[in-house]
């Protein structure tokens, strides 16, 4: 009694016949392949269902549970009001998952709900598997910001309380690939999109959960995935099993891909475990950057690791890189961890003697005064990549014809308000976009006209 079966399906509302209005038959293929799965799940005849869904209650640092009795939601917000799905929630199974994400040391549980109402990515599947009534309860898990490896321990903790209650379990992980597919879609297009597509389908097809742990972080932001971390929870359910893996099906016709696949429990196999080797890969990538660092991207990892583990500013030498004490210049740096960022302070013109002085200031405060995070703690510095943008200087432009995303950067002046937008910043990829992030950073209005500068920078990692 443990994990019979799992699932990758997507939740297009397109897909009901009450919202395609006839535009569901394009992806016939994605049809026929979730009937698949639902005749599947229930010959299994299983006592839970998990679904992860990707539009669940999320936070970036908590998992979601959702908790209570039963839940219900509609297609209300896709134009279907009468499109309704109620689910009975396994009370049981939902208190020991908390307990056991807990005693695991994983930050998730049933505080916190934001909207009890069912989502669509969890209203789809249920619609789906429940057609011929699907006598079982279910357990509804969002997702969180967190790193492939900590959703994939929350995989682990379905599987451990699956074995603990005895119960038969299907784990179905809803969520969609890339969003960015074609140019009259409605995300546009990004060549990322279709390279996306092809590496997770290709995993799914060879149930090689590293490599979908493992995807490029700027190949995902730009290719507007949707369900990768709902995958990195289902291969942690598989855990330690052999899996008999299909891909029943991938199209993408409106813009917007979708997979379905299916992965079946074979017995146990000591190698397939996914966290364990994710952590060694992840070892051996940051260990490869490291080596590789500049004089800049170093001394911004020797000024933070210096101060969150003794409090201290790094002292400098006189032997440091000569363009790092001669030089004065505006400097930004950026902490990122497993391709997030995790905190970024800068100056735009130079306020220290010089670019090695400003670097130390401001990587202290990137790791420590972001007002968007919490301060660096040392168990997270091992896996913090550095990059450090030393400014050049600004000249003003009258328009935004003057503007390239990915060589200049922006800044926006209105009255006392002011914001600045580096260059060449992933998922920015219009000049639109970088005005209109800078404006939002000042507190400018969208509409309203402001002063625009421009400058280029060096970008040191």
């Amino acid at each position: 009694m443990a994990i019979q079966l799992a699932a990758i399906v997507p939740h297009p509302p397109i897909i009901l016949s009450q919202i395609g209005q006839g535009q569901e038959r394009e992806i016939r293929a994605t049809i026929a392949a979730y009937q698949e799965i639902a005749r599947r799940v229930r010959g299994l005849c299983p006592d839970t269902l998990v679904i992860i869904s990707s539009h669940a209650t999320s936070y970036v640092d908590y998992f979601h549970i959702s908790p209570g009795k039963k839940a219900r939601g509609d297609m209300k917000r896709f134009g279907a009001a009468q499109l309704q799905v109620s689910a009975i929630y396994d009370e049981e199974f939902t208190l020991a998952l908390e307990k056991n994400a807990k005693r695991a040391g994983l930050a998730a549980g049933t505080r916190g709900e934001r909207e009890k109402a069912l989502d669509h990515g969890t209203i789809i599947p249920l619609s789906f598997l429940a057609e011929r009534e699907l006598s079982c309860e279910v357990v509804r898990v969002g997702l969180s910001g967190m790193s492939a490896a900590e959703h994939y321990r929350l995989g682990k903790c379905i599987k451990i309380t699956a074995e603990e209650l005895r119960r038969d379990v299907v784990v179905v992980a809803s969520g969609d690939l890339s969003h960015k597919l074609l140019e009259d879609g409605p995300y546009g297009y990004h060549p990322s999109g279709p390279e996306f597509d092809r590496l997770s389908t290709q995993a799914m097809a060879d149930g090689d959960f590293l490599a979908l742990m493992t995807l490029d972080p700027t190949l995902c932001e730009e290719a507007a995935e949707c369900g990768l971390g709902t995958f990195w929870v289902l291969a942690g359910a598989l855990d330690r099993a052999n899996v008999e893996s299909e891909l029943l099906s991938y199209e993408g016709p409106f813009g917007v891909s979708y997979a379905v696949a299916a992965f079946a429990a074979e017995g146990v196999n000591e190698e397939r475990a996914f966290d364990m080797l994710y952590q060694r890969a992840e070892r051996e990538r940051l260990n490869a950057v490291r080596a590789g660092e500049d004089a800049f991207a170093s001394l911004a990892r020797q000024a933070v690791e210096t101060f969150v583990r003794t409090g201290e500013t790094l002292p400098l030498t006189d032997d440091l890189a000569k363009e790092l004490l001669q030089q004065r210049a505006g400097v930004f740096v950026s902490l990122k961890i497993a391709g997030k960022l995790r905190g970024c302070i800068g100056t735009i013109s130079p306020v220290c003697a010089n670019v090695a002085e400003e670097i130390v200031k401001n990587a202290v405060a990137a790791c420590s005064e972001d007002p968007r995070f919490d301060p660096v703690r040392q168990d997270e510095l091992e896996r913090i990549t550095y990059s450090v943008d030393v400014l050049g200087p600004t000249e003003r432009i009258d328009s935004t014809e003057q503007l390239d995303v990915k060589r200049y950067g922006v800044i926006v002046v209105s009255g006392y308000r002011k914001g600045l937008l580096l260059p060449n910043l992933e998922g920015v990829d219009t000049v639109l976009e970088q005005v209109k992030i800078a404006k939002r950073k000042a507190g400018i209005p969208e509409s309203e006209r402001c002063r625009m500068e421009r400058f280029e920078v060096v970008r040191h990692t």
